[in-house]
């Protein structure tokens, strides 16, 4: 019993669950359009929509479809447009250069978006996986996953990047330095507005599946990322990490994946209070939706309730497929 507290029957705590009125003006945790950043898949082409079987609802769109999403985004008061390509297989290559192509997938959709949504912030994904012959987030030789030599294409990328006119870029390939690496650069070319958002916290996780699909990395995949991506059982390591990135020039950090990783979250906001994200990623949205489809769970009430979960934690905003629904939503 709290010292302040009445003990029963002075204290009921159900008065305050008696109506829905009761229930809003004590409820201790509000989630707004604002705090979602909508993840979207790129395609080449025009008026296309790639259906992803292994996440229902979602599709690669080319170009012109994907600057209708982002002004839909706006209009819902989703903030932030975050892109992915799904990369040409005769594009991708062991030296990963189409990365940094200027004129890649990713680019040519960030000025599309830019000059027709200026008031969307687009976010970008800084990896090379899209782009690599061998499915890795980093350059491979001999089976070994390149650390350094990575970090040098990945400059190269986040420079391509925010000439283009990102506004966010989301390093998510787990190399050791790349934040600092990144920062230093876009310095030096004045790009000093552009934010980082890091993938702090990445685990080895088995919830990426149907991602790996949607950006089409899934069969150049040899092996595993777990000599870069965290180890699930860890979370010291987290928080290791996380004063790393901040230290080396990050704006913001990324727990991913996000509901199996809600103490992680927690203990990040806790102890640093920087602007902290989790990612609530392709497999936590295709099991959501695929009991939904059975009529096993209420879909909207799981996808509230999850996206919640976040918030609670401690988390300044969450990236997930459900966003352009959960803003409808909210919109009522």
């Amino acid at each position: 019993m709290h010292p302040t507290q009445a003990p029963y029957p002075m204290t009921r705590f159900r008065r305050l669950r008696r109506t829905p009125a009761l229930r809003a003006l004590t409820q201790e945790t509000v989630l707004s359009s604002s705090d979602l950043i909508w993840p979207v898949f790129l395609c080449d082409g025009r008026a296309q929509r790639q259906p992803i079987a292994s996440m229902p609802g979602v599709e690669r769109l080319s170009l012109d479809l994907v600057v209708e999403a982002a002004a839909s985004a706006r209009d819902l008061g989703i903030p932030v447009i975050c892109l992915f390509p799904y990369t040409d297989p005769k594009l991708k290559t062991a030296d990963c250069a189409e990365a940094w192509n200027p004129e890649n997938l990713t680019n040519r959709a960030i000025r599309a978006i830019k000059a027709a949504v200026p008031d969307i912030a687009v976010m970008t994904d800084v990896a090379l996986d899209p782009y690599n012959a061998h499915g890795h987030d980093g350059l491979v030789r001999d089976g070994i996953i390149l650390n350094d030599e990575t970090i040098e294409a990945l400059v190269r990328m986040s420079l391509a990047q925010a000439e283009a006119g990102a506004d966010i870029l989301g390093p998510s390939d787990m190399m050791d330095g790349r934040i600092g690496a990144m920062r230093a650069a876009l310095e030096g070319a004045g790009h000093k507005d552009v934010a980082i958002l890091s993938y702090a916290a990445k685990y080895a996780s088995a919830f990426y599946g149907p991602f790996r699909d949607a950006v089409g990395a899934s069969g150049a995949l040899k092996g595993d990322k777990k000599t870069y991506q965290m180890n699930p059982a860890n979370s010291d390591e987290a928080l290791r990490l996380v004063a790393r990135d901040l230290s080396e020039g990050a704006d913001m950090v990324m727990v991913k994946p996000g509901m199996p990783y809600l103490d992680i979250c927690a203990r990040v906001k806790a102890t640093f209070g920087a602007p902290t994200f989790a990612y609530q990623v392709s497999g936590e949205y295709a099991m959501i939706m695929a009991a939904a489809a059975n009529g096993w769970i209420d879909g909207e009430k799981a996808m509230v309730e999850s996206l919640m979960a976040f918030k609670r934690a401690g988390c300044d905003g969450i990236l997930t497929y459900f966003a352009p629904a959960m803003a409808k939503l909210l919109r009522g």
